[in-house]
């Protein structure tokens, strides 16, 4: 059960609207059933009273949406703005987001809520929630309740166990979980760190554009180019896993890379602070050299 209620979210975001703070709102509204909850835009009270919820069920990570959100033309004069409701999580992708200038900070009035975790329709944990990496909201304009603190979680306990693996192991390993992938795109359409407007999967011209039924190796070249392409940008929000349909553990191959990071230039968590510069493309005169790196562990895909 969530600390704020849903009629709490519910009465900040209608006294927005009826003041002309804020012109629309993007938040969670209700299905059909109580875990059908999907990201919405309401734009009048009554929509908000009747439809809005911020339950168990509200894992939608919403920063991803105000990409083209705040593009639309009635968003551009300096008096129209979207409020966003956005958990701790969320909100370091916020902030990477506008690190990558994505999104119009003018245009978005950011109200951030606690979250005791959310839980998928079996009423299981999300993985993401299981190791939540910070209960603390890193930018907002509004926050609801008390902000929380960086959590010291075990995320990258099962990346050690995957290195403690033989290679022929490793292999056997993403060889299993990655040959379940149907590239529906979910992940990649999902991510807050993927907002290319054109991404060379969907070009006719390169081949990629649907999974390859005859080559086993796709599906692969697939998620590894597209991990390597957020390398320092993911904030481990976790959502590419939990819309996977097929339930590949991809957040796995983002968190190795996080690692390794870790441990060649130092910790670093994307997001944490607006602006900051990722160690891939921060250079300095005491980088580490590539076949250091290499020593470090750069070895255990």
């Amino acid at each position: 059960m969530q600390a704020i209620s849903s009629r709490t979210l519910v009465d900040i975001a209608a006294k927005k609207l009826a003041s002309g703070e804020v012109s629309a709102v993007l938040g969670w509204k209700k299905g059909l059933f109580n875990y059908d909850v999907t990201p919405a835009v309401f734009t009048d009270e009554k929509d908000l009273a009747e439809n809005f919820v911020y339950t168990d069920f509200c894992a939608a990570n919403l920063s991803k949406y105000l990409v083209n959100e705040t593009k639309k033309p009635e968003y551009r004069a300096d008096n129209r703005k979207i409020l966003v409701f956005l958990k701790p999580c969320d909100t370091y992708s916020f902030n990477q987001l506008l690190t990558e200038h994505r999104i119009h900070r003018n245009r978005v009035y950011v109200v951030a809520v606690p979250c005791n975790g959310m839980i998928d329709l079996t009423g299981a944990p999300y993985e993401k929630c299981v190791n939540c990496k910070s209960k603390k909201a890193v930018v907002y304009d509004e926050l609801v309740g008390e902000n929380g603190e960086v959590i010291d979680s075990n995320r990258f306990d099962e990346v050690e166990r995957i290195e403690a693996m033989s290679a022929e192991e490793r292999f056997a390993f993403w060889q299993n979980e990655l040959s379940r992938c149907i590239r529906c795109n979910a992940c990649r359409n999902v991510c807050p760190a993927c907002t290319c407007e054109k991404c060379v999967f969907d070009n006719p011209a390169s081949g990629l554009e649907n999974k390859a039924i005859s080559d086993s190796f796709e599906e692969k070249m697939f998620h590894i180019i597209r991990a390597f392409h957020v390398a320092g940008r993911c904030t481990d929000c976790g959502e590419c896993s939990r819309v996977c349909p097929q339930h590949i553990p991809l957040h796995l191959l983002n968190r190795k890379l996080i690692k390794d990071m870790n441990e060649a230039y130092g910790e670093y968590q994307a997001g944490a602070v607006e602006g900051s510069r990722a160690p891939l493309v921060n250079y300095s005169e005491n980088d580490i050299e590539p076949a250091e790196a290499v020593g470090k562990g750069g070895n255990n895909a």
